[in-house]
C-alpha cells in the first residue's frame, strides 16, 4: 500500500468505523479487515494515531487496529506477515516521541509497544530498553510520565515469559537497569513528599503517578527478574528501607498533612502497590529470600491491623494487604519444619524460628481476640442491607478467592490458618469466649447480639479444631435450640448464625437421633419472612415443598440459583416428589428467558434429576427435548452459556434412556456443528456418539450414518494426537457394536487406518487404537476385512499376500504399544482367526502369531490353586444385578446395555484358552503332523512350553 495515496483512504475508512450508522460503519470494517495484510497498512496507522490533531476517537481506533495486529501478522511464520523492512521502520517511530497528550490512547501505545516487545526485544529490538531509560530522564513531565508508562508496561510483558531462555533474558536485563530504577523510585517518592509538604496540589498528584508506576517496574524486576533476590543486596537493603522508613514517612504524612485526600490517596495507591505487587509477590514466588522480611513485615502488619497505632488511619484495602501477608506467613510449607526437625534446612528452621518468637501467646490471643470481636462483627451498612435487601445481603457472603480482596472473607480465612496452626493455644482463647455468652442475652442489645453473632461465627469456622473440644450435641439441645426459637425481631441475627452454625456441625459432630428436632427448627425458619434464612441441610417432604414456594418468592437470579443448588444436592441423593419439581421447572425455565446463569444452574438440576430417576426420566421428555435442542443449538445465541451443560445433560438423558424414540435421534442433527467447532467439548461429543450407538445402533447409524463419517473425516484432517485417538474409539465401539455396518459406515476412514499400521505410526497411543479398529474388522467381519486388503493392495501397488504379512509383521513388532489387557486379548483372537491356513504368509508368520497369543495368556488367565489349571479371567458368562454399598449409584440403562453387549463380544464371551486351542487343532488337521511339527519349531522352546502349560486339561 502506497503511504502517501494510502493515508486518506484508511483515515476515511477509520471515522466511517466509528460511525453510530450501521450502514456506514459496517462496509468500514470490511474495508478495514481487507487492508490488514496489505504491506504498509500499519505504517499509515502509526502515521494516524500520532497526528494529535486528528479527532480522538480516529486516532483510537487507529490504536487498536495495530495492536490487534501484532498478535496476527508480527510474527515472520504467520501468514500474510508484516515485511522486516516494514517492522524496522514501525519499531523506529513507535518510540520517536513518548508525548501522547491523551491517557487512554497512551497506555493503548504503551502496551503496544509492549506486545512488539514481547516478540522483539532484546534481539531486533536491543535500542528499545535504553530509549526508555533515557526518556525517563527527561524534566518534561509529560514525556516522562508516556516514557515511565511504556517502561512499565514492557518490563510487565517480559516478566511474564516462561521459557528458560527468555527468562534468563529477563535476568540478563535486571541485572543492568535496577540499580537504575531504585534511584527513579527514590527520586520519584521524594519528589512527591516535598511536593506534599510545600502544598503543590497538582504537581503531588502527578509526582503520585510516577512514584506508583517507578514501584511497579520495580516489583517486576525484584519478583522476576532474580533467581533468588536475598543474595541481592540491594534488593534487600531497598525492600527493608521501604518498610522500616517510608511507610512510618507515608503514615505520619496521612495523620498530619492538611489536604488528606492527597497523603490518603498516596497511602491508598503506594500499600496497595507495594504489599499486593511487592511483598505478597516475592513470598508467593521467593519465600526464602523473604525471611530476612519475616520479622519486619509481620511487626508491620500487626501492628497497624491489631493495635491501636492502626487507629485512624486503617482502610479496607490496607487492612486486607496486611491479613494476606500475615496469613501467607503463617501458611508458608517453606516455613515448616519437617515432623523429624533433622530432615528440615536451615532456612526453614530459622524461618520458623521468627515466626515461634513473634507469634507469643500474648500476640495469638489480641490476634484472635480482635479478629472475632471486632473484624468479625456485622457492620452498620450490613445490616441495612439486610433490612433493605435481604437477597442481597445473603448473596454477599462470596466464596473463591474473594479472601484476597475482600474484607469479611479475609479476615475469616485468615482466622482459620492461624487457629490450625496455633489450636492448642487459640481453642481455650475461644471457648472462654463462648463460655462469657452462656446466658441468655436482652434482644435489645444489639452490642452483644453482635458479638455474639461473630463469636458463633468463629465456632462453626473451627469445627473440625474445635471436634474434641465442645460437646455440640449438648449445647445444641441446652442453648442453641431454644435460640431458634427465639422471635425477637432482633434476634434474626441469632437465629440466623445458630442455623448456620449447625450446618457447620453437623457433618462433624452431631447424633442422628437429633435430627428430628432439627428438622422441626428449619420448618418454622423455611416459614420465618425474612428472605436470608436460607437451608443449609434439607430431607423432608415439607421442606423441599417449601424449597419450590421459596423458589418462586425470591426475584435475584444468585438467589435462585444458590435455591437450585439445594434442590440438586437433593436430587443427587434421592426421588422426591417429582411431581412439584417437574410442574415448577418449565416455568422457571421460561421464566429465565434473559438469565443464562440462571438458565444453567436448571442444567444442573435437570442433570442430577434424570440421574436419580434412571429410567423414568423419559416421562421429562416433553420438557427435557426441547431445553436440549436449545442449548445445543450453535445456531441460537444462548449457546454460548448454556453448552457445555446441555452437553451434559444430553448425555445424562441418553445414557438413562430406557429406549430411542424419534424426537431423542432428531436432536442428534445438532451434533455436525458441534462437532466443527473442535472445542474443549469435544469429548463429551463423541461420549453422546457412543451412548447413541449403544442405545440403538442400527436405527442411529440408519438416519446419521453419512453426516457422521464425513464429520470424522474433517475432524482427522486438523486435530490433535489425542484428538483423532477420540474419534478412533468411537470408530471401534460402532465395529463393535454392530461388526457388520459398522465398517461400512466408515469405509473412507479405515484405509488411513489400516496405512497408519503398515506404516509403523509412531505414537504408541495412536498405534494401539489402529490395532483395535482392525482386529475388530479381522474378528468380527472377516469378509469385510478380505475387502479392504484387497482395496489396500490395489492402492499401495502390493500383492495382498505381501501386504497381510507386513500387517502381521508389524502388528507383532508393535503388541507393546498395547496396554490394556482387553485390546491385548483382541489382538490374539484376531490373529488366531487367520487360522487354520494353508496361505506361506500366515505359515511364515505363524511364530509371531503364537507369540502375541502367549502373551496375552499371560494377561487374562489366572490358575486355580486348587486345581492348578488357567481360566480366562475376562470371560462373562451371564449377566448379574451389582450389588450395592448403601451410597453406591445404580447402574444407568447405559451400563445394562454394556453388560449385555459384553455377553456378545468376543473378548468377553470366548476363551482364549479354548480358542488357541482349537485354532491349533485345526491347523493341524489341515496340513498334517509331518508339516505342523515344523511350524512349531519356528516358536522359541520356551514359548511353546509355556502355550503347553496354558492349554493343558483341553
Amino acid at each position: 500500500m502506497d503511504l502517501n495515496s494510502a493515508n486518506n483512504l484508511v483515515l476515511q475508512a477509520l471515522s466511517h468505523a466509528t460511525s453510530q450508522d450501521t450502514a456506514v460503519l459496517k462496509p468500514a470494517e470490511e474495508q478495514l479487515k481487507q487492508w490488514e495484510t496489505q504491506p504498509g497498512f500499519y505504517s499509515v496507522l502509526l502515521n494516524i494515531f500520532t497526528n494529535h490533531l486528528l479527532d480522538v476517537n480516529v486516532r483510537w481506533l487507529a490504536v487498536l487496529y495495530f495492536k490487534n495486529g501484532i498478535d496476527r501478522y508480527w510474527r515472520r511464520i504467520a501468514p500474510n506477515a508484516i515485511s522486516e523492512e516494514e517492522k524496522n521502520s514501525l519499531r523506529a517511530g513507535l518510540i520517536t516521541n513518548f508525548n501522547e497528550p491523551v491517557n487512554q490512547i497512551a497506555t493503548q501505545i504503551a502496551v503496544l509497544i509492549a506486545k512488539v516487545a514481547r516478540l522483539d526485544c532484546p534481539r531486533q529490538w536491543p535500542e528499545l530498553i535504553p530509549v526508555l531509560i533515557e526518556s525517563v530522564k527527561v524534566q518534561d513531565d509529560l514525556q516522562q510520565h508516556r516514557a515511565l508508562l511504556t517502561f512499565y508496561h514492557v518490563t510487565k510483558t517480559l516478566s511474564s515469559k516462561r521459557l528458560s531462555a527468555d527468562k534468563k533474558l529477563f535476568q540478563d536485563l535486571t541485572s543492568g537497569i535496577y540499580s537504575f530504577t531504585c534511584s527513579l523510585w527514590n527520586h520519584h517518592t521524594n519528589t512527591f513528599l516535598q511536593l506534599v509538604y510545600t502544598g503543590d496540589t497538582v504537581a503531588a498528584m502527578n509526582s503520585l503517578e510516577r512514584t506508583n508506576l517507578s514501584l511497579k517496574v520495580l516489583r517486576k524486576l525484584t519478583v522476576h527478574g532474580f533467581i533468588e533476590p536475598q543474595q541481592n543486596v540491594e534488593v534487600m537493603v531497598n525492600m527493608l528501607h521501604i518498610i522500616t522508613e517510608f511507610f512510618f514517612i507515608i503514615l505520619t504524612m496521612y495523620k498530619f498533612v492538611n489536604f488528606l485526600f492527597i497523603a490518603e490517596l498516596c497511602l491508598i495507591t503506594v500499600t496497595h502497590v507495594f504489599f499486593s505487587l511487592q511483598l505478597l509477590d516475592l513470598l508467593d514466588y521467593h519465600p526464602v529470600s523473604f525471611i530476612p522480611l519475616i520479622q519486619r513485615s509481620l511487626e508491620f502488619a500487626v501492628s497497624y491491623v491489631f493495635t491501636e497505632a492502626g487507629k485512624g488511619i486503617l482502610f479496607e484495602r490496607f487492612i486486607v494487604q496486611c491479613m494476606n501477608l500475615i496469613k501467607m506467613i503463617v501458611k508458608a510449607d517453606s516455613y515448616k519444619p519437617a515432623k523429624n526437625i533433622e530432615d528440615s534446612n536451615s532456612e526453614t528452621l530459622e524461618a520458623h524460628k521468627i515466626k515461634t518468637s513473634f507469634f507469643t501467646y500474648p500476640t495469638l490471643t489480641e490476634i484472635c481476640r480482635r479478629l472475632v470481636s471486632h473484624y468479625f462483627l456485622l457492620t452498620g451498612e450490613e445490616l441495612a442491607m439486610w433490612d433493605e435487601d435481604p437477597e442481597s445481603f445473603a448473596v454477599e457472603e462470596a466464596g473463591g478467592d474473594s479472601w484476597k480482596y475482600s474484607l469479611r472473607p479475609c479476615t475469616e480465612v485468615l482466622f482459620l490458618d492461624i487457629f490450625h496452626s496455633y489450636s492448642q493455644t487459640l481453642t481455650p482463647v475461644l471457648l472462654d469466649m463462648v463460655h462469657s455468652l452462656h446466658q441468655p442475652m436482652i434482644a435489645e442489645d444489639m452490642n452483644q447480639l453482635l458479638i455474639k453473632d461473630a463469636v458463633y461465627n468463629a465456632i462453626g469456622l473451627a469445627a473440625y479444631e474445635l471436634f474434641d473440644c465442645v460437646e455440640f450435641d449438648q449445647w445444641f439441645k441446652e442453648q442453641l435450640l431454644g435460640e431458634l426459637q427465639i422471635k425477637h425481631n432482633r434476634y434474626k441475627l441469632i437465629r440466623r448464625r445458630v442455623i448456620w452454625l449447625i450446618g457447620q456441625w453437623i457433618s462433624v459432630k452431631f447424633k442422628s437421633e437429633l435430627r428430628p428436632l432439627l428438622y422441626e427448627a428449619i420448618l418454622n425458619l423455611m416459614q420465618d419472612s425474612d428472605l436470608v434464612f436460607l437451608p443449609v441441610s434439607i430431607y423432608l417432604e415439607s421442606i423441599f415443598s417449601l424449597l419450590f414456594q421459596l423458589l418462586q418468592q425470591v426475584t435475584e437470579c444468585d438467589t435462585k440459583m444458590h435455591i437450585l443448588h439445594v434442590i440438586s444436592c437433593v436430587v443427587e441423593r434421592i426421588k422426591p416428589y417429582v411431581g412439584c419439581l417437574v410442574q415448577y421447572l418449565p416455568l422457571l425455565w421460561k421464566q429465565s428467558e434473559d438469565h443464562n446463569m440462571l438458565r444453567c444452574a436448571i442444567l444442573t438440576t435437570l442433570i442430577h434429576l434424570v440421574k436419580g430417576l434412571g429410567a423414568e426420566s423419559k416421562n421429562l421428555y416433553p420438557f427435557l427435548l426441547p431445553v436440549i435442542q436449545l442449548s445445543t443449538d450453535v445456531n441460537q445465541p444462548p449457546h454460548v452459556y448454556l453448552l457445555e451443560d446441555g452437553l451434559e445433560l444430553w448425555l445424562a438423558t441418553l445414557e438413562n434412556s430406557p429406549s430411542v424414540t424419534p424426537e431423542l435421534l432428531r436432536i442428534f442433527q445438532n451434533m455436525s456443528a458441534l462437532l466443527e467447532l473442535s472445542s474443549e467439548n469435544l469429548r463429551t461429543c463423541f461420549q453422546i456418539v457412543n451412548a447413541y450407538v449403544f442405545l440403538s445402533a442400527t436405527e442411529f447409524l440408519q438416519n446419521y450414518a453419512v453426516s457422521l463419517c464425513q464429520s470424522f473425516c474433517d475432524l482427522l484432517k486438523d486435530i490433535t494426537t489425542e484428538g483423532q485417538v477420540q474419534v478412533l474409539k468411537v470408530v471401534e465401539v460402532v465395529i463393535k457394536v454392530n461388526p457388520m455396518l459398522g465398517p461400512h459406515v466408515f469405509q473412507p476412514i479405515l484405509p488411513s487406518v489400516f496405512r497408519g499400521v503398515i506404516d509403523g505410526e509412531r505414537y504408541p497411543v495412536v498405534m494401539s487404537t489402529y490395532l483395535g479398529v482392525i482386529g475388530r474388522i479381522l474378528l468380527q467381519n472377516p469378509s469385510y476385512f478380505s475387502s479392504l486388503l484387497s482395496e489396500m493392495a490395489v492402492e499401495c501397488h502390493q500383492e495382498i499376500d505381501h501386504l497381510l504379512g507386513s500387517l502381521i509383521e508389524m502388528w507383532v513388532d508393535r503388541m507393546d504399544n498395547i496396554t490394556q489387557p482387553e485390546r491385548r486379548k483382541l489382538s490374539a483372537l484376531s490373529l488366531l482367526s487367520l487360522l487354520p491356513s494353508n496361505n506361506n504368509v500366515i505359515m511364515d508368520k505363524f511364530c509371531g502369531i503364537i507369540n502375541i497369543c502367549v502373551e496375552a495368556l499371560h494377561d487374562v488367565m489366572t490358575e486355580d490353586p486348587d486345581s492348578g489349571t488357567y481360566k480366562d479371567c475376562m470371560l462373562i458368562t451371564h449377566f448379574e444385578e451389582p450389588k450395592l454399598i448403601d451410597d453406591e449409584e445404580p447402574p444407568s440403562e447405559q451400563d445394562i446395555r454394556k453388560k449385555m453387549l459384553a455377553l456378545k463380544d468376543p473378548v468377553h464371551s470366548v476363551s482364549l484358552q479354548q480358542f488357541a486351542y482349537e485354532k491349533l487343532k485345526a491347523q493341524k488337521q489341515l496340513i498334517g503332523d509331518q508339516n505342523f511339527q515344523p511350524l512349531m519349531e519356528t516358536v522359541d522352546t520356551e514359548i511353546v512350553n509355556q502355550l503347553q502349560e496354558f492349554l493343558q486339561g483341553l
